[in-house]
């Protein structure tokens, strides 16, 4: 073991005290003792020889733990020195705990006596401000009396010699002629008449005194000068006339030219226009609110400047500005518009309303603090003035109305002559008739001359209830809205009453068919012209009014676009349907009718959910009624539009049987069969398949969804029921039934063309039944038993079966299947009953249509309504088929 002073000096330095007070790491204090011996190590060839480091490390330990004595020695010395410290801390801190609450009970007795003192002044304070009181209501009563005696004498020296004295004079007289005035009311002495009347004039003099100072002052630009005059006349009277002089010696006022020289040719060209853009601006007006903007910004600093109550001034100025420019402008640009449609004047007063409202935003940001200027007239000076009450407390005990509550008042009393009561809403009525009856001209006298002609009709009663309602008027003696937009579409439509309609003038435009069509485009413009008198009416109208002025709005749009428009054009096509020719071919133009409609109503209840209905949410009871006129209104137009596709389809059906009933006896019993097979088809067939291509063409482009399904299905089950009764009144031969077969191949490739499974089902069965006149008749019986056929009765079959040129031979066959079977009297001798039965068990296999009218639900616009045409298929069924199979029988 090796001593410690025997250690390398670089080991010695790590196992110093020092070395360890800092950031000690285990790793870095064995690697600085054992560096050496390392690459002592190294540097020997011979074997590791350990001893080194185990002398090095043992000599390290001992020296170590001298160290940790000698630190802990010194640890417990330390330690003694804090507690003897700790001991002396406590001893000071609680000396001067004693002497700090010692001082904090003399400053507790300090402060009861301050406060004792405190409220001894108090009182002292009081009844001097009592004495001071009563010393001042003295020497006021003293005053009045004084030169109240003097003004009793005609003697105004003193008062006189104190408004000499400059400004602050010229206040006390303004304060003691103000109380003297009051006074000399309430006194009722003798000769105090003629006393009033001293003071009175001499009112009037100070008065006028003082408004030529402020004229000089205003002249000269003399502002403090100025500012002593408002003030002395806001303590004498309030101040009024000082700000009336002030007002109408303005120069925006004096200087302003009457008539603006600006004039907007292009705005005034297309301002009666609807379909150019609503004005957003007008130079004069422009120019007008531009100079008010500057004027009222200049006049804000100067107002503060002179007056003590400037925003008092600010708004009697401000009330000029508007009774005065605002309003002549107004009135001029009103007049320009008499010539005009009533669009101009309505589009005007709109352009005028959003220009001041941006006006009157702008100025609220010269709002000031307002006080009351005193009344000249004040019952209770005399009580104030004997209780001593401060002149400046008397004068500003109330507060009046912001300016900014003062621009809205004078921007609604600005509107008020146009607005009134219901003058907008009629004029808005009147002008959205007026537009829409000259829009709707042409098309107007086009159905009324090509869909009346000969006798009365839907559209004749139309014109008959508009004549009628132009002539209502309401409970008050004035036309209605209602009335007015009847007038309107009566006269720039054309109309007249029945008992006065005459014919086409010669001077008038022919009418031609496309003045007559339904056009998404048209319904477009009408709403576009609906929104911005929407948009008039929100701007123009108090926020109370806007739901029942929507409402009124509404009617006029759907008297326009619904009775006018959709429900004319629908008249006009029944009226078609009802005198067509029913030898001639259906035409398929009222299908593009209804889509049109269809579109029309889309685009016009989307507009009515989406931008009228939200405007009447604040009113359930409009709203509600809103929805309910809405609702009927489109009820109507679907039920119009139920007819005409209703009597259209019964034209198509009526044409078609009208085609099968051309069938020659010959056509399936053909004489000459070489001439017979050079034809594809008979022309019968080729008639009615030709018919279902178009209806198919017109349907799919015109229809969709179940609107488009039910028609076609309506067409197709009626034709079918066609085909049953056909197939029963025409002999086949052999030659004959490959005729038919490739007839009612025909028909079912076309029905299957409309791609609806339960039709191509019913035309299977027909083309099965077809068979049965190709088959021989050894196999005819077990043929029958089989498919479709195969669900039938044979007994039911037997009207079809007797059209075979055979069926005498196959018939025996047949009636011993039938004696085999026990066939009942009802069978055998009860046609009628049989017949009904086995029409019963045939409409079995037509029971896949009734989910079909079960799950039928239209869309909400126009046409939902078709669905009864669903109920019609049944009703066909169970009373149109089995006279027609029965009756075949016979």
């Amino acid at each position: 073991m090796l001593p410690t002073s025997a250690l390398e000096p670089s080991v010695q330095e790590h196992l110093r005290l020092e070395a360890f007070e800092g950031k000690f790491d285990v790793k870095d204090f064995v690697g600085g003792i054992s560096e050496k011996l390392i690459a002592q190590s190294k540097a020997d060839s011979g074997p590791f020889d350990p001893k080194p480091f185990i002398r090095t490390f043992e000599a390290a330990v001992d020296k170590l733990i001298a160290v940790r004595k000698d630190v802990q020695a010194k640890t417990e010395q330390m330690e003694k020195s804090v507690r003897v410290a700790e001991r002396d801390y406590s001893k000071k801190m609680a000396e001067l705990n004693r002497g700090f609450e010692a001082v904090g009970q003399s400053f507790s007795g300090m402060e009861t006596k301050m406060n004792e003192v405190g409220r001894t002044a108090i009182r002292i304070g009081e009844q001097m401000e009592s004495v001071h009181l009563q010393r001042q209501r003295a020497q006021a009563a003293y005053d009045l009396i004084d030169f109240y005696g003097q003004f009793a004498k005609d003697d105004t020296t003193r008062i006189d010699a104190l408004k000499k004295e400059g400004k602050e004079g010229r206040r006390k007289v303004a304060v003691l002629l103000r109380r003297l005035a009051t006074v000399a009311k309430e006194v009722d002495l003798p000769n105090s008449d003629k006393t009033r009347e001293n003071i009175d004039r001499y009112c009037e003099k100070f008065e006028k005194d003082m408004l030529h100072l402020f004229d000089r002052a205003y002249r000269r630009g003399d502002p403090k000068m100025m500012h002593h005059c408002a003030q002395t006349l806001l303590d004498f009277n309030g101040g009024a006339s000082c700000v009336q002089v002030y007002v109408n010696q303005h120069d925006f006022f004096i200087n302003r030219v009457a008539e603006s020289t600006a004039i907007d040719d292009l705005l005034w060209e297309t301002l009666p226009d609807p379909d150019a853009p609503p004005p957003v601006s007008e130079t004069g007006l422009q120019e007008l609110f531009a100079e008010i903007r500057t004027t009222v910004g200049q006049e804000a600093q100067i107002v503060q400047a002179v007056f003590p109550n400037p925003a008092y001034v600010m708004q009697v100025f401000l009330q000029r500005v508007f009774a005065q420019s605002i309003q002549h402008h107004l009135e001029q640009l009103v007049a320009r518009t008499t010539s005009m449609p009533d669009l101009g004047f309505l589009r005007i007063l709109q352009l005028v309303h959003q220009q001041t409202s941006i006006l009157v935003e702008d100025l609220k940001a010269y709002e000031l603090p307002s006080v009351v200027p005193r009344s000249p007239i004040d019952a209770n000076e005399f009580d104030r003035t004997v209780k001593g009450m401060p002149a400046s407390a008397a004068s500003n005990t109330a507060t009046a109305a912001t300016i900014s509550a003062m621009l809205e008042t004078a921007m609604e009393e600005l509107f008020v002559p146009y607005t009134e009561g219901q003058r907008y809403l009629e004029k808005e009525s009147k002008s959205l008739g007026e537009l829409y009856a000259m829009y709707l001209a042409k098309f107007t006298r086009y159905h009324e001359r090509t869909g009346t002609k000969g006798k009365s009709s839907m559209f004749g009663r139309m014109v008959d209830q508009l004549s009628a309602a132009a002539a209502t008027t309401s409970t008050s003696g004035s036309s209605t809205t209602s009335a007015q937009a009847a007038a309107a579409l009566m006269r720039f439509g054309g109309l007249s009453s029945s008992v006065d309609r005459a014919p086409e003038k010669a001077g008038e435009d022919p009418v031609r068919d496309e003045d007559g069509m339904l056009s998404v485009e048209v319904a477009e413009k009408m709403l576009k012209w609906h929104a911005e008198a929407i948009g008039r009416c929100v701007e123009l109208s108090p926020s109370g009014d806007v739901p029942k002025h929507t409402f009124a709005l509404l009617r006029v749009l759907s008297a326009a676009i619904a009775n006018s428009y959709i429900e004319t054009a629908l008249e006009t096509v029944q009226a078609r349907l009802d005198t067509a020719d029913s030898k001639s071919e259906p035409s398929m133009q009222p299908l593009s009718v209804l889509r049109e409609v269809d579109l029309i109503c889309h685009l016009w209840q989307r507009y009515v959910t989406m931008a009228l209905l939200p405007l009447a949410s604040s009113s359930v009871t409009v709203r509600r009624e809103m929805v309910v006129f809405n609702n009927q209104t489109v009820s109507r137009i679907e039920g119009a539009a139920n007819s005409v596709t209703q009597k259209l389809t019964d034209a198509i059906i009526n044409w078609l049987s009208a085609q099968l009933a051309k069938q020659k006896r010959s056509d399936f019993k053909p004489r000459n069969d070489d001439l017979s097979f050079a034809r594809v088809n008979t022309e019968p067939c080729v008639a009615c398949c030709d018919m279902l291509d178009k209806v198919r063409d017109a349907a799919k482009a015109n229809l969709s969804g179940k609107n488009l399904e039910v028609f076609l299905t309506e067409v197709g089950v009626a034709f079918h029921g066609l085909l049953l009764d056909h197939l029963k009144k025409f002999p086949v031969s052999a030659t004959g039934g490959l005729m038919l077969a490739k007839d009612l191949k025909s028909y079912q490739d076309t029905i299957d063309t409309f791609s609806i499974p339960s039709l191509h089902e019913r035309f299977e069965f027909i083309r099965q039944l077809g068979n049965v006149f190709l088959v021989k008749p050894d196999i005819l019986k077990s043929y029958i038993t089989e498919g479709y056929l195969g669900r039938i009765d044979a007994n039911l079959l037997r009207p079809y079966l007797a059209q075979r040129s055979d069926w005498g031979q196959a018939e025996k066959g047949f009636n011993d299947a039938a004696a085999d079977g026990g066939g009942t009297p009802e069978v055998d001798g009860g046609k009628g009953v049989r017949d009904r039965f086995g029409m019963g068990r045939l409409s079995m296999i037509m029971k896949d249509l009734e989910p079909l009218r079960e799950q039928i639900s239209m869309p909400s616009m126009p046409m939902h309504g078709m669905s009864h045409i669903a109920g019609n298929i049944a009703s066909s069924l169970a009373n149109a088929r089995p006279s027609r199979f029965s009756g075949a029988g016979n």
